[in-house]
């Protein structure tokens, strides 16, 4: 065999080669542009870095995220096909605004909005306007400015004296908050009371008067993963427009339950088949299976979405219209919400939604087979369930449990429930595609594992009530 003469040892090339045998380096040894020193993290670093170091530091630090995919807190899609992110990779440099650059995009968005059309029971879905979004929280920050300026050109003798309102329960979320902040509406909200914990319709109806722009009606509620009501809800304002005359609109935040309950509960009437629902939203990065961020919004038809609020730029070629809150934005997302409704199809949706709530369902009954935990809900709406502690546990509670949760790795959210119900505390397990049995069998064998400990406990652990719970509307 030939054999080979090492280096000189003595030299510094040998020393080098030494160490490095010793202590193989993770990056480029260059003390100036590798690893031996952390770059600045305040300030932009003096030069560059090679690529890959600039790869293998964001990386690395990013390992300390928690698993995306072990995160029950999150509606958002955590896992595609292979092949939508290879299309949403191909697409991430097309800007969705310029439209007439891109008009395959854009005509992939027209669809999208026609088929959505379609699935929530249009009139005439042929008529039926719509926009995408980069979520939910901008499709009801849009769906809200429509149902004020409508109000504002019906009431433009008395506005701006009269301050408009707006009626939904405190169960809403926190987007609607901030709708009536930053547009400066009076939020009226119907509070929870007793084991409801969302809308009821009669006392929606009694917050309304002349200066209601809508009512707001939450298909999916993410506090406990329950439908409101909302046919009840139109019942309760027609028989108020017959005593008063005034004619209150709805619409509904469907963020996750418009992309389910056309699938698996095609016998409840919710959408456009209530001649009183104006608009719908939903969130096609929730059950809509796309990763973020996209969202929709639709109205009924064109007349309820006033035209002032839709701006027509000509600088970036061609004249087209645009209804949204920010500019620039990726078409990747769209892109990726047609080829999942291409992919699908209703009969795929309805296989995807129907496991992800027999999933639910299945680890809802698994709780309630432990005599620690009471149920709230039981993922048989959205799959989501929400549980809290039983009532003789006194050692321990739901902030200890999602807790010990954590150090497993299971991202869990404890939290309080709104005004009328503060002395309820939560965890809420939410169930997405992906989320499979064999991963709830492992969440539920971590349950079982801490359970002893944690009933060992003389009493909960203190936390600091004015920080952060482990989850945030």
């Amino acid at each position: 065999m030939a054999l080979h003469k090492g280096a000189d040892e003595s030299s510094d090339k040998g020393e080098e080669h030494r160490r490095l045998s010793l202590n193989p380096f993770y990056g480029t040894a260059d003390p100036v542009s590798g690893m031996t020193t952390a770059p600045p993290t305040h300030r932009l670093p003096d030069g560059p870095l090679p690529s890959m170091t600039a790869y293998r530091l964001v990386h690395d630090e990013l390992m300390l995220d928690g698993n995306s995919r072990l995160n029950l807190a999150t509606f958002v899609t955590t896992w595609m096909e292979p092949q939508a992110g290879v299309l949403m990779s191909e697409c991430r440099d097309k800007n969705m605004i310029d439209k007439d650059e891109y008009p395959r995009t854009a005509e992939l968005e027209r669809r999208c909005v026609a088929m959505l059309a379609d699935l929530w029971n249009a009139p005439d879905p042929a008529n039926t306007v719509g926009c995408s979004t980069t979520g939910s929280s901008e499709a009801c920050m849009l769906a809200g400015m429509a149902l004020k300026r409508r109000w504002m050109k019906r009431n433009a003798d008395r506005y701006p004296g009269a301050r408009p309102n707006l009626v939904m329960g405190i169960n809403v979320q926190v987007c609607w908050d901030k709708f009536c902040n930053f547009w400066e509406i009076e939020p009226r909200l119907v509070p929870m009371e007793g084991e409801r914990f969302h809308l009821d319709p009669q006392a929606a109806a009694d917050l309304c008067d002349e200066n209601t722009i809508g009512v707001v009606a939450v298909l999916g509620s993410t506090f406990d993963g329950s439908y409101e009501p909302v046919a009840e809800v139109c019942a309760a304002l027609d028989a108020l427009q017959e005593r008063t005359g005034l004619d209150v609109p709805v619409h509904v935040d469907g963020a996750s339950g418009a992309m389910v309950a056309p699938f698996v509960d095609e016998d409840l009437v919710w959408d456009f088949r209530l001649p009183r629902v104006a608009s719908i939203n939903t969130s096609g990065h929730k059950y809509g299976l796309v990763y973020p961020g996209v969202g929709w919004a639709l109205w009924r038809s064109p007349e309820l979405l006033p035209e002032e609020l839709v701006f027509r730029v000509n600088y970036l070629g061609g004249d087209m219209p645009t209804f949204a809150l920010n500019f620039s934005r990726p078409g990747a997302q769209v892109v990726a919400q047609y080829y999942t409704f291409l992919r699908l199809g209703r009969a795929g949706y309805r296989a995807v939604q129907q496991t992800t709530r027999d999933v639910a369902r299945l680890l809802a009954d698994q709780f309630e087979a432990i005599d620690d935990f009471r149920l709230l809900t039981r993922g048989d709406q959205l799959p989501v369930f929400a549980l809290t502690t039983a009532p003789d546990v006194k050692n321990f509670d739901v902030f200890d449990v999602s807790r010990r949760l954590r150090e497993r790795g299971w991202l869990v959210p404890a939290y309080t429930f709104p005004k009328n119900r503060e002395d309820l505390s939560v965890l809420r397990i939410v169930c997405r595609n992906g989320f499979s049995s064999d991963l709830g069998a492992l969440l539920m064998e971590s349950v079982h594992d801490l359970l002893p400990e944690l009933r060992r406990q003389s009493h909960p652990l203190e936390r600091d009530t004015t920080t952060a719970t482990a989850f945030h509307h």
